[in-house]
């Protein structure tokens, strides 16, 4: 299966695995499963790091691809162009431009999105927690 990891479940998935799900924590680990961290999560991530709301996450900030792609062996989803454009077309008065990104992505590619936030459930987004 093919699944997208909503920013919030990355940094639990590798710096505090207790905080997921015992379901989310199975299909993480389930090798046969190709899990997928949106590009929009490193710009989520870098920027409430600048902002000081993340603190707790500057190594996983400075090492992102390496962490994410070397460590945890998760495959990085780049943003496309028609990517970009599905999210701003997403109907709703929801404003995260990351959660639409992430909401854009798991649409196009037909996937569900593992999350805590019933707000991609605006979006039509099969959400797994």
């Amino acid at each position: 299966m093919r699944v997208l990891i909503d920013t919030h479940v990355l940094i639990w998935a590798i710096l505090d695995p207790r905080k997921l799900s015992s379901n989310a924590a199975e299909i993480i680990v389930d090798e046969t499963n190709e899990i997928l961290v949106s590009a929009v999560s490193a710009w989520e991530i870098s920027n409430k790091v600048r902002l000081g709301t993340l603190d707790h996450v500057k190594d996983l900030e400075r090492n992102f691809t390496y962490t994410v792609t070397e460590m945890a062996g998760y495959t990085l989803l780049p943003i496309e162009a028609t990517d970009a454009l599905r999210a701003g077309r997403l109907p709703g008065k929801h404003r995260d431009p990351f959660d639409r990104m992430i909401a854009a992505q798991a649409l196009a590619a037909d996937i569900p999105v593992i999350s805590v936030d019933a707000k991609l459930d605006a979006f039509h987004v099969q959400r797994i927690w």
